[in-house]
């Protein structure tokens, strides 16, 4: 059983940086592919074709693998999975951590974000407009994401560490997947007893 732990879009550090080297301490293989070159556009489209080649390069065709996507890589989960799919790697269940959920049609960030922040809630700068965060590239947020039209294929989780993703945590539960909550010390143990699960699940 590996995870492959995909990073936050754009290079962005990390919320969970021991994660990789403590999930095989709970019984959990993982590997984190470098993934890069997004920051020119098609921003998602560059993302989800250089994490596949990598994943390819790391994990053998035959193993049990489980994606989880941090941050903005969450949303792309959907068209990663299919690329698997498409290479007939066998993905037996997805995790989100801290992150928007893929959405069915076509979406962009600054559309997940209003769709999926609590009404009224504070959504973070630049997102409501479609405007760039700080170091972000013109138009990533308005990029129209990659739809996945059959996605999931496979169970679902989330793992809540950040107490802002609280309200989307709420509407993976509604969709019936299992939610655990944690602090980022424990965030090793919460992964590998949600990738238990759905392994059982699969």
């Amino acid at each position: 059983m590996i995870a492959v732990l995909l990073p936050p879009t754009l290079g962005a550090a990390t919320r969970l940086p021991d994660l990789h080297r403590r999930l095989p301490e709970v019984g959990a293989g993982a590997v984190r592919p470098e993934v890069g070159g997004d920051e020119l556009p098609p921003h998602a489209a560059r993302y989800v074709a250089r994490a596949s080649l990598e994943i390819n390069r790391l994990v053998a065709a035959d193993a049990p693998t489980a994606l989880v996507a941090e941050g903005d890589a969450g949303p792309l989960l959907g068209a990663v999975g299919a690329a698997q799919r498409a290479a007939h790697r066998p993905v037996f269940g997805y995790v989100l951590v801290d992150a928007f959920l893929p959405q069915p049609g076509s979406a962009d960030r600054a559309g997940l974000v209003r769709s999926q922040s609590p009404e009224g809630g504070a959504v973070p700068p630049g997102a409501d407009s479609g405007a760039p965060r700080p170091g972000e590239p013109p138009a990533y947020r308005t990029e129209l994401l990659p739809v996945a039209a059959d996605w999931p294929d496979a169970p679902c989780a989330y793992l809540l560490t950040d107490p802002a993703f609280a309200h989307v945590a709420r509407l993976a539960a509604m969709r019936g997947w299992t939610v655990r909550e944690t602090d980022p010390d424990g965030a090793a143990a919460a992964l590998a007893e949600l990738l238990v699960g759905l392994r059982g699940m699969s």
